[in-house]
C-alpha cells in the first residue's frame, strides 16, 4: 500500500509555516489562480436605448426549483446602467466557432450589434443572437452588489438550444474548445 506524502506536493507544501506574501489571496493572485478554471463563454444582452451586450464567463446555474441562473457584471462597465434597470435579459451560450463574437462583445467603445453580428429583437425586446449553441430568455429577480461587481439572479422563461455543437470555453486567458473526442454521452 502506497501512502501519499502530501508535504512534498508543491501546491500544499509551505503553508504549514503560516501565510506569507507568496500565498496571500490578493487580486492578482486570485486572477492567476482563476485562470486555471475553464469557463463557458456567454454573451448577455438586454434591451435599452441602445441595447447592451457583454461577454461573461461567470454564468452558472443556481437552482432548479425554482429555476434560477446567475452571472456577474462589473458595476463600472458601460453595460451596467442599462442592466441595472432591465427586467429581462438573454444569456447566449457561444459555440466553439464563435470566438470573434465573444471578442466583439468584450470590446468597449464599439457598436456590438453592428454587422457582422447577426441578431433579432426577441420577446420582451431583448436582443437574441443568431447561431449560438443555446440561449435563455430570463426575468431578472435580483441584483446583489458584491465588491466592484453585481451578481445578477434571473429566472429562465424561454429556452432554445441547438441539437449539436461544442461550447466555446475560456481558459488561461484564451478562447478554447473541447478536445476532439472529449465529449462522451453518458447513459
Amino acid at each position: 500500500m502506497v501512502i501519499a506524502r502530501h508535504d512534498t506536493d508543491p501546491l500544499i507544501g509551505g503553508w504549514q509555516d503560516g501565510i506569507d506574501s507568496g500565498w496571500a489571496a490578493d487580486a492578482d493572485a486570485l486572477r492567476t489562480v482563476l485562470r486555471h478554471q475553464a469557463s463557458t463563454v456567454t454573451v448577455v444582452t438586454a434591451p435599452g436605448a441602445p441595447a447592451i451586450g457583454f461577454t461573461a464567463t461567470s454564468f452558472t446555474s443556481v437552482s432548479l426549483a425554482p429555476p434560477i441562473v446567475s452571472f456577474c457584471v462589473n458595476v463600472g462597465s458601460s453595460s451596467w446602467a442599462t442592466l441595472a434597470g432591465a427586467r429581462h435579459v438573454a444569456v447566449h451560450l457561444l459555440a466553439e466557432h464563435q470566438q470573434q463574437l465573444a471578442r466583439t462583445f468584450a470590446t468597449s467603445g464599439i457598436d456590438r450589434f453592428a454587422v457582422p453580428t447577426r441578431w433579432r429583437t426577441g420577446p420582451e425586446g431583448v436582443p437574441i443572437l443568431a447561431g449560438v449553441l443555446a440561449w435563455l430568455l430570463c426575468r431578472v429577480v435580483d441584483r446583489v452588489p458584491v465588491g466592484d461587481h453585481a451578481v445578477v439572479l434571473a429566472e429562465p422563461e424561454l429556452l432554445r438550444h441547438a441539437d449539436t455543437g461544442s461550447p466555446l470555453l475560456h481558459h488561461q486567458g484564451r478562447y478554447a474548445g473541447l478536445a476532439a473526442g472529449a465529449v462522451r454521452r453518458t447513459a
